[in-house]
């Protein structure tokens, strides 16, 4: 189990036994950046979408099934609430999740270039039998991208471990004019989502 503390924020601490089931550091820095104070353990959950699922249902079920991963394998109090959360882009119906190399990240640069595509996160709080799951969906303009601009984004290294192959928070920032929807969605957590369902499972 690896200690993230949020005391040394700025922000105030909200004390509450919380596990986060993520290895994201874009998670980690948005639930500090909220006072959130937390520990953090990774669950091993294989991120595939079943033949005909819908995009909502299939992240739902895979933050439900990193939260559950974290109970199954780890002796945690009562009261403990473990967060699991998934997030993934759609453009046309086609999901892009984290690219499997350089190649992948520029065939998703070029789905996403001149188009307004959905990024949702899946979101579960499991305490002991008890459930909660729900999901945040932003919509993205983003503008065309010429060959030579994905290919040194890509150099970067930046859009390799990122759904969608970008960051919003990063250097794609400058090619995305608008959002319709929650910019902490776009970099991977919904806090205003999370923080109102942690408060109503205390």
């Amino acid at each position: 189990m690896t200690e993230f503390d949020a005391q040394s924020t700025s922000a105030p601490s909200i004390v509450a036994p919380l596990i986060l089931a993520s290895a994201s550091p874009r998670r980690r820095e948005l639930l500090a950046q909220a006072g959130f104070s937390f520990d953090v353990i990774s669950a091993d959950v294989p991120e595939v979408r079943k033949p005909g699922e819908d995009p909502i249902r299939f992240v739902t079920r895979l933050a439900r099934e990193k939260a559950e991963a974290v109970l199954a394998t780890h002796p945690v109090a009562p009261d403990t609430i473990i967060l699991g959360a998934d997030t993934i882009v759609l453009v046309d119906d086609e999901v892009l999740g984290k690219p499997q190399d350089e190649a992948d990240a520029a065939r998703m640069l070029r789905r996403l270039s001149g188009q307004t595509h959905q990024v949702i996160t899946g979101v579960c709080l499991a305490k002991g039998r008890e459930r909660q799951r729900a999901a945040e969906v932003t919509f993205v303009r983003f503008a065309t991208l010429s060959d030579q601009e994905i290919a040194e984004y890509v150099a970067t290294g930046e859009p390799l471990d990122k759904a969608g192959a970008y960051a919003i928070q990063g250097r794609a920032g400058r090619w995305v004019p608008r959002i319709h929807g929650c910019y902490f969605n776009v970099v991977g957590l919904p806090l205003a989502l999370v923080s109102s369902m942690i408060e109503a499972m205390r």
